[in-house]
């Protein structure tokens, strides 16, 4: 087969590539970065001259791509968005539009999104934005694996969007030209999170937190400022481990100062695996060729199984607000779905499993200026992580171990790390519900 025959045969426009959807039609997106631009705007135009009635659309995370393009409030009448994490352009459209209606979250086990391709959803088209072809005829999923390959096996079409911007990463990235059915080739800066510097508070929790790795500890490191503050006070550590559902510029670092080798890790030694990474444009250059990084399918990176196979493993993750009883919410806010579960339960019950792990959930100890406090008497909303889960809980105020706790010892433990300022009312509230005396 000469496949470079084959990828111009494929080679077409963007609107003749979503020419193929049909009236009826149910898609799937890859993981955020992947989004293909290209691909979507040519959608939307399809979508607002109404030639699509109803299109299902499955995705993770919209990023520019997708808020740019398909997610309008005009378009909501032939859409029905069905996220498996929501994202900040999909809580944008809830407010645009004045109805949580507009989105239907999937709830999820990340490690579970493959088979939920492969056995539950039908999917009719598959878009997905990848780095160019090598010599073998492979395309890479470049930074955003996750379901991709799932998705893409199962699918009746796949439309790919090759932008050589995208790095090429190693591991389990490949899609064959092959195994796609149409290619649109377009040049687009793929999507960053700039650096932040961590606060006061991030500081505090982060520092703590450090002090229970120890060295060829095994890291999963979550979203926000308290896990970049984790990443930024090991540094002195010695052959720690990555394995993890997102590679951040803080991981990053730690590989480039020598700190995170992997040479102790009993599962992929001495590669550092992950299922996307996020960042600035530094971490895909640091991606691009890196033998060291191994990109894998999250049913892989995010099975507690595979997690709990590393020893020592710590799981860093940040949370909305936990109650007396231990139980976690992260993922509810005012009402509506604000996030999703993603991996982190995935993590907190793997990083329990791995001898020796630790899992931690750290929260700021007040929210809105500090006039709402996020220790709660019980929670009124989604549990996403059940109090036999929870591990270790970290706010500004301390740390504590919830685990072979009583339910009297575990509120007690809560309450001395929520706000002073709430703690009397807390402890009525505890008295009230019969957790302590």
């Amino acid at each position: 087969m000469n496949f470079a025959d084959e990828y111009r045969r494929k080679l077409t426009t963007p609107e003749q590539a979503v020419a193929a959807v049909e009236p009826e039609s149910t898609i799937a997106l890859g993981l955020a970065m992947a989004h293909p631009p290209a691909l979507l705007a040519a959608l939307a135009q399809r979508l607002h001259a109404r030639e699509i009635r109803t299109l299902v659309v499955y995705y993770t995370y919209p990023l520019a791509p997708m808020a740019e393009t398909i997610l309008a409030p005009e378009l909501l009448d032939v859409l029905r968005l069905r996220p498996l994490f929501v994202g900040a352009a999909d809580r944008a459209l809830v407010e645009a539009s004045g109805t949580g209606a507009t989105i239907d979250y999937v709830p999820n086990y990340l490690h579970q999104a493959p088979r939920l391709f492969e056995e539950e959803i039908a999917l009719d088209t598959f878009f997905v934005s990848v780095a160019p072809m090598d010599r073998s005829g492979y395309l890479s999923f470049g930074p955003s694996i996750g379901y991709s390959a799932a998705a893409a096996r199962k699918a009746k079409r796949v439309l790919v969007e090759v932008n050589e911007r995208m790095p090429r990463t190693f591991g389990d990235t490949m899609l064959h030209v092959s195994e796609v059915d149409a290619i649109v080739e377009h040049a687009s800066e793929i999507p960053t999170v700039p650096p932040r510097a961590p606060g006061a508070a991030d500081r505090i929790i982060g520092e703590a937190i450090a002090a229970h790795v120890r060295d060829g500890a095994t890291l999963q490191l979550g979203v926000g400022g308290v896990p970049d503050a984790v990443a930024a006070c090991l540094l002195d550590r010695k052959d720690l481990g990555i394995h993890t559902e997102l590679f951040t510029p803080g991981m990053m670092r730690l590989v480039q100062a020598g700190v995170a080798t992997g040479s102790r890790k009993r599962t992929h030694p001495r590669r550092h695996v992950y299922t996307i990474a996020f960042g600035d444009t530094a971490l895909y250059e640091f991606l691009h060729d890196n033998p060291a990084m191994e990109g894998l399918p999250c049913n892989v990176t995010n099975d507690p199984a595979q997690i709990s196979a590393n020893d020592d493993v710590v799981s860093i993750n940040s949370i909305l607000e936990v109650d007396l009883f231990g139980q976690v919410n992260a993922e509810f806010l005012d009402d509506h779905e604000f996030g999703g579960v993603g991996g982190q339960h995935d993590f907190v019950r793997g990083a329990y499993r791995s001898r020796g792990g630790k899992s931690f959930l750290a929260f700021y100890s007040t929210a809105h200026g500090g006039a709402v406090s996020r220790v709660v008497p019980r929670l009124d909303c989604i549990v996403t992580d059940p109090r036999m889960d929870v591990h270790y809980l970290a706010t500004e105020h301390g740390i504590v171990n919830l685990k072979g706790r009583s339910t009297s010892e575990r509120s007690e433990l809560i309450l001395s790390i929520a706000h002073p300022k709430f703690r009397d009312d807390l402890e009525r509230e505890a008295k009230k519900h019969q957790l302590i005396r």
